[in-house]
């Protein structure tokens, strides 16, 4: 489970879909899919946060 933060639900429909199609029609559908690209990778990152392993000796 990931955690939606303040400005995430631009990027995301009711069901919690991601919107890959820009809001605005005259909004740059690259930038935008970048946007999206780095939103989701948000996500992943708050799903499986660093973990530090140390080694016993």
């Amino acid at each position: 489970m990931s955690i939606l933060r303040p400005g995430d639900e631009k990027f995301h429909y009711s069901d919690g879909s991601h919107k890959w199609i820009p809001p605005d029609p005259d909004y740059d559908q690259e930038v935008w899919d970048e946007q999206v690209r780095q939103h989701k990778h948000g996500h992943i990152r708050n799903v499986h946060p660093k973990v530090r392993l140390q080694r016993l000796i």
